[in-house]
């Protein structure tokens, strides 16, 4: 395992090393940032088409952006690979006084809740500014940092009751919120310039803002929602191309009651796994 780890950081070291790769030696950490991005969603998708084989390949291209920073970091005397280590086990055993200390923990939930208390307490030693929102990436995805922004919330109560009253509230939340864009949808009709435009993306954004917190009340994790929808739309899509070549067509030729009845044989097949 320790050789095998070596013998890649090596591997790295000369594709950076004069007489190396090109491409390699002029990267920055600025210009890998979208390849580390565009490698963690291929490894959503390995995991959500449960393809070990693939996930394993996606896996090492990950660890490859990280391999990558770790070696233009040694080059600048900044940090290495062994600090990155370092760093990453100092803080799991840290951050698990229930595994590696005397502390106790009855559930998951409690584990979550003390590695929060953990963080913030780092956080302080550092003479870190505090804000419960703290550590929320504002790179993520919109649809994921309003989820975490939500969750880092109700940890300080800021939330609606979790219950069925709550979820009631929520709902009626999402109508206003609706009614909202309505109304803003007849101003920037009657508004000119960008002042109704930027209201309209406004109400919209508080729509889409307030659907993530009725996910969040249901238990579900939205982006992950999101994602297996997206998954859903474009199989369906691509069934209902097929059925229309088959045809000897394309949908462009198609009316819209037949596209709709290809949706619907798509959705069918979807549900027989065929």
């Amino acid at each position: 395992m320790s050789a095998q780890f070596d013998e890649v950081v090596k591997i790295m070291a000369t594709l950076r090393d004069e007489g190396g790769c090109p491409w390699d030696r002029k990267q920055t950490p600025q210009s890998l940032a979208p390849y580390l991005i565009e490698e963690a969603y291929e490894v959503l998708e390995t995991i959500d088409a449960q393809d070990d084989s693939k996930l394993k390949e996606e896996l090492g291209d990950v660890l490859l952006q990280v391999l990558f920073h770790a070696q233009i970091g040694r080059e600048r005397q900044t940090f290495t690979i062994e600090d990155v280590l370092r760093t990453l086990a100092d803080k799991l055993v840290r951050r698990h006084p229930h595994v590696f200390g005397e502390t106790t923990v009855k559930d998951a939930a409690e584990v979550v809740h003390r590695w929060e208390e953990i963080k913030r307490q780092e956080k302080a030693d550092n003479g870190d500014e505090e804000s419960a929102l703290d550590g929320v990436p504002k790179a993520l995805p919109a649809l994921l940092r309003a989820y975490q922004l939500q969750v880092r919330a109700a940890r300080v109560g800021f939330d609606w009751r979790q219950d069925e009253s709550g979820y009631a509230q929520v709902v009626a939340k999402v109508q206003e919120e609706l009614r909202e864009l309505d109304a803003a949808r007849s101003g920037a009709a009657r508004q000119a310039g960008d002042a109704g435009r930027q209201r309209l993306e406004e109400e919209v954004g508080d729509v889409l803002f307030s659907l993530v917190n009725l996910a969040r009340t249901l238990k579900i994790n939205p982006e992950e929602a999101l994602r297996k929808a997206d998954n859903r739309f474009a199989a369906r899509f691509q069934h209902m191309e097929r059925m229309a070549k088959t045809d000897g067509r394309t949908l462009a030729e198609m009316t819209l009651p037949e596209k709709d009845l290809l949706w619907e044989q798509a959705k069918a097949a979807e549900r027989e796994g065929l």
